[in-house]
């Protein structure tokens, strides 16, 4: 890690591609996404170096968790159900990106191994759902509830927090957005349900042992980045060995 009194700690931002020519809407969402993740966290005294993980060999994501402070797991495509013994094809599929999952799983494991504080968001709560062993309802029963269709996709809901931990940094009194049709299934080993909506669908994870923190909805939508996101980030900081960033406000 690189952390010190003196530098920046640094926040590896994994997500998965800086172009989609494919689907230009869908990377415009993600852009709105990640900017304002880079811009609180930035704010708060990280150093922010994100990654397109489906760009580029799997050992650059895996140098870069190496050496970060903590580490985000950004929103995109579903996880390959290759990956948890899914079938290949259900309502809503589409393009997967399994080396980057691979990418992102090996990153979760080596979180857990070398208790770097680690937060995911939407899929990357999946990811880490995944890499634990866990797998996920391919297509909710409930979605129109959890991804609203038309120009906005987001749905705001309200979520009921389960873990004691994660009630100081989330507000269950304000809405969040969401915009998913899959979810936890079978949590993986170690993980406890830490928030959940109206409809029992699992809405946050946290590790019982590891510094791990995994959210369904989108703190970082522009709307609530710096109400919700910057409590999450902050709780990242709070998990470093040497707390170099609990004292920013």
């Amino acid at each position: 890690m690189t952390g010190s009194p003196t530098s920046k700690p640094l926040l590896a931002m994994l997500h998965l591609r800086t172009s989609r020519p494919a689907a230009p809407d869908f990377q415009v969402a993600l852009d709105a996404l990640n900017a304002p993740t880079v811009r609180v966290a930035e704010q708060l005294g990280w150093e922010v170096v994100p990654v397109a993980s489906a760009e580029v060999d799997r050992s650059v994501t895996a140098a870069l968790v190496a050496r970060a402070d903590a580490v985000v797991v950004m929103g995109g495509e579903d996880v390959d159900p290759a990956l948890y013994g899914g079938p290949s094809t259900y309502p809503g599929s589409g393009h997967h990106e399994p080396l980057a999952d691979l990418a992102h799983l090996d990153a979760v494991r080596a979180c857990i191994e070398t208790g770097t504080p680690l937060l995911g968001i939407c899929r990357g709560l999946q990811i880490m759902n995944v890499a634990l062993g866990g797998t996920l309802v391919q297509h909710l029963p409930t979605s129109a509830g959890h991804r609203a269709t038309g120009d906005d996709h987001f749905v705001r809901n309200r979520v009921t927090v389960t873990d004691a931990s994660l009630a100081t940094v989330v507000d269950a009194r304000e809405d969040v957005r969401c915009t998913h049709h899959q979810a936890v299934d079978r949590l993986g080993d170690g993980l406890v349900v830490a928030a959940l909506a109206a409809d029992a669908v699992v809405e946050a994870v946290v590790h019982e042992t590891a510094p791990l923190t995994g959210v369904q909805w989108h703190p970082e939508h522009p709307q609530t980045a710096d109400a919700q996101l910057a409590p999450l980030l902050l709780r990242l900081a709070s998990q470093l060995d040497d707390g170099s960033l609990t004292t920013v406000a």
